[in-house]
């Protein structure tokens, strides 16, 4: 399969950008000090230079966004709301744009780079019906006279930092919610994104304009990880919303912590799924397939581990090799392509170290792993997505490798299948497949991970129910019903209408 032409990839750069309103030569600049490299995965080259933010241009949006945030809590949330609804209606006008920017720079195949695309229209939906449902509560109150209330408020700056894989989703995410909870928002997403980030930029600040909202509200810091560490450690943030490795999250989270700020983390996944005798094969099969394979394996709810019982094993895992032999790899913008690049050298790298250690460690690789079109492209890393048999769970499996590794494990007992899926340290999604409703609530009830599935892969999560994980995954929830709350602050109050003034608890002071 013949790549494209570099030309070619620039070309669908500036028409996604033209379309978001903004315009790609503009933003070009020559390469020097002060710039970061614009790359796409699909051909591995360089896109151009762009400008990027320095501290004083950081710490100024950042008080730019301060400020913007002593208007925007006056605003009624309904009010607010519109802003977001705009933003929806543009996203959906220009779904084709922003979804090119998302293939140009993740590598994701276009209908799941328009997935993403409709998971912001998506919160954004969500987020307009949220601003009129920003509930407290009216508790009785011991006291004669009184009144007993728990209210939310908006909470201040919003830093997001977000990753590669979900180059706009996760920003919207959390930017829906913030801006109709009354919150600015500050993003510094990945470098290797920002052509992406500067669409979606685009659009949100046209729906402030139409809705006379204050632009300072939504900020973008371009640059290297530095800008994101200003953001960790600014105490004009009030919460930093940080996506990526666990290891980045060790360092926010103390750091945040450290100046009594909140972190809502979404880290690392090492997703299990559990196959029973009683499963229907087909469903289980194409439901593998698609988690451990879509998009290059590079998704924080990929299906790394399949647990799978010794009596259907052998015809499971043939049917998974064979599948994999149909899987179309190459350039995610040639037609009919189902697996698109890695990121770039190091995901391959690590890809290949893994798969040593599986085999160091007893494992058998049934297949994948092998380059391909290298000849064509040598800084672009497209590879045959694995399959390997492991004797256990040993060390490397243990291990999340952000690649299409699909680790098979047998068991015999059920709960033997629900304590492997729980012994990782990550714990954000896991499945199983099965048509025995005792098995499934026992799972349900049994999984350490913040999603449990039936009868679906791992992935595929929808905005109405609430996204993250447990253990090193981080702990925090983003879009669902009551998500909202992570961008206010919560007071109680106590309203006295009485005319005396007793004490709580019966206490008597005068």
């Amino acid at each position: 399969m013949a790549l494209p032409s570099h030309d070619d990839i620039i070309d669908l750069a500036r028409r996604g950008l033209r379309g978001c309103g903004a315009d790609l030569d503009e933003l070009l600049t020559a390469e020097g000090s002060g710039t970061i490299p614009l790359r796409s995965p699909i051909t591995g080259q360089a896109l151009g230079h762009m400008r990027a933010d320095d501290a004083a241009s950081a710490d100024a949006k950042i008080g730019s966004a301060a400020g913007a945030f002593e208007q925007w809590r006056t605003v009624p949330a309904p009010v607010r709301g519109r802003v977001v609804q705009r933003w929806g209606e543009l996203l959906g006008e220009h779904k084709e744009d922003l979804a090119a920017l998302v293939t140009v720079e993740a590598g994701k195949t276009p209908s799941e780079a328009a997935g993403e695309v409709q998971e912001m229209i998506d919160i954004c939906e969500l987020a307009l019906g949220q601003s009129r449902q920003l509930f407290g509560k009216t508790l009785p109150s011991e006291r004669p006279g009184h009144r007993l209330m728990e209210t939310w408020h908006p909470l201040g700056v919003v830093g997001i930092i977000t990753a590669f894989n979900f180059p706009v989703a996760v920003f919207a995410w959390n930017t829906a919610l913030a801006l109709v909870c009354g919150d600015p928002v500050v993003w510094k997403p990945s470098e290797t994104s920002t052509l992406s980030a500067v669409g979606a930029h685009s659009l949100l600040r046209r729906a402030l304009e139409e809705n006379d909202a204050p632009a300072e509200l939504n900020q973008l810091l371009v640059g290297d990880r530095g800008l994101g560490e200003r953001l960790v450690d600014d105490e004009r943030v009030a919460l930093v919303s940080a996506t990526g490795s666990v290891r980045m999250g060790r360092e926010v989270g103390p750091r945040v912590a450290q100046r009594f700020g909140r972190v809502l983390l979404e880290l690392g996944g090492n997703n299990a799924a559990i196959v029973a005798p009683s499963a229907d094969i087909d469903l289980a099969l194409r439901g593998v397939v698609f988690a451990a394979a879509g998009t290059a394996g590079q998704r924080c709810t990929t299906l790394r581990r399949l647990i799978v019982h010794e009596s259907i094993a052998g015809d499971l895992v043939d049917k998974i090799v064979a599948a994999y032999g149909t899987l179309s790899i190459g350039s995610p913008t040639a037609e009919g392509v189902l697996v698109g690049p890695l990121i770039g050298k190091a995901a391959f790298e690590n890809m290949q170290s893994a798969l040593e250690a599986a085999k160091a460690q007893g494992g058998e690789v049934l297949c994948g792993g092998q380059r391909v079109l290298a000849d064509e492209a040598a800084d672009a890393y497209y590879v045959e997505p694995a399959v390997v048999r492991m004797p256990g769970q040993t060390e490397i499996v243990e291990a999340e490798t952000f690649a299409p590794i699909l680790y098979v494990i047998e068991y015999s007992d059920f709960d033997d299948a629900i304590a492997l899926n729980n012994a990782v340290p990550q714990g954000l999604s896991s499945a199983v497949f099965t048509s025995d409703m005792a098995e499934a609530e026992r799972f349900i009830a049994g999984s350490d991970t913040g999603i449990a599935n039936v009868n679906i892969g791992t992935s595929g999560a929808e905005i109405g129910g609430a996204f993250g994980g447990n253990k090193e995954t981080g702990g925090g929830r983003e879009s669902g019903t009551d998500s909202w709350q992570a961008y206010m602050r919560q007071a109680t109050n106590t309203v006295n209408y009485s005319g005396e003034l007793p004490l709580a608890q019966g206490v008597e002071f005068l």
